[in-house]
């Protein structure tokens, strides 16, 4: 049977920048669209998928990398059926720098469970760790979520520029939060893409942008995604916005899909 899951990581150059809420609200505006979504916290050494969501899960990725426990049964379930989580460790400094052998022990447990969704959201650490390279190169969409401040900006483009030196990667999409204004969001990216495609001679696609909005930290305060606490703010709008385009991508890359596996490793440069 053809792969029709995709499968999307959400990564940041820096930490702060809301990705983990991008992650989070993405993959629930696409349950609410229908869709099987399934939400892996893959910041392996700093979980807080959980916090987000106030659940106190009983495994996680380290039981089911250890053998502790199988991918199934380490999935917290999140309003009903075809929306699942599945929960990373805290505080594990040895998972920050996931070791070839355990990546490909991980990806033969995750790939059956993989294929019940239509949508695979990993939500990877910030930064250039070992681990969010790995990661960033097994997904079939990267997208980099930044924010206008020039620190978020600057670690982007370092992020963009090591998973273009090591892994010759030179598709990603960009995700600007915490706009006060489409113009804002779209000068942002211009920064980042001018650099992009001045020394890599790549150009990144603008996927969209949210806007700042002080219903998502009440969100956060109350422990639940945003588009169930507050489905009709600006930037909830803004989110099933970008959750429609990602369908649209998705439907255009089905063929390619179907070619390869869920989360498939590229090889490292020489």
């Amino acid at each position: 049977m053809a792969n029709t899951t995709l499968s999307v990581a959400l990564l940041s150059g820096k930490g702060g920048v809301g990705k983990t809420n991008m992650s989070l609200n993405m993959a629930c505006a696409l349950h609410q669209m229908g869709f099987k979504t399934l939400l892996m916290d893959c910041d392996l050494g700093l979980a807080n998928l959980d916090v987000l969501l106030g659940i106190t899960p009983e495994g996680n990725l380290q039981t089911a990398l250890m053998g502790e426990a199988e991918i199934s049964e380490v999935l917290h379930e999140i309003d009903g059926e075809g929306f699942a989580v599945l929960p990373a460790a805290s505080g594990v400094p040895e998972l920050t720098e996931l070791q070839p052998d355990a990546r490909d022990l991980l990806l033969a447990r995750l790939e059956p469970v993989l294929h019940n969704y239509d949508y695979v959201f990993m939500d990877v650490g910030a930064g250039i760790s070992g681990t969010v390279q790995t990661f960033a190169a097994m997904a079939s969409v990267r997208i980099v979520v930044i924010t206008p401040e020039p620190t978020s900006l600057t670690d982007s483009y370092a992020l963009i520029k090591v998973l273009n030196n090591r892994y010759g990667l030179r598709d990603f999409m960009v995700l600007v939060n915490q706009a006060t204004s489409q113009a804002e969001a779209k000068s942002s990216f211009d920064k980042l893409s001018g650099a992009c495609r001045h020394f890599l001679h790549l150009e990144p696609v603008l996927l969209g942008h949210v806007r700042t909005d002080k219903k998502l930290p009440e969100a956060v305060c109350m422990q639940q995604p945003l588009m169930n606490y507050a489905p009709g703010c600006p930037a909830a709008m803004d989110v099933q916005n970008l959750a429609t385009r990602l369908q649209r991508i998705r439907l255009g890359m089905l063929d390619w899909l179907g070619t390869r596996n869920i989360l498939q490793p590229v090889p490292i440069q020489e």
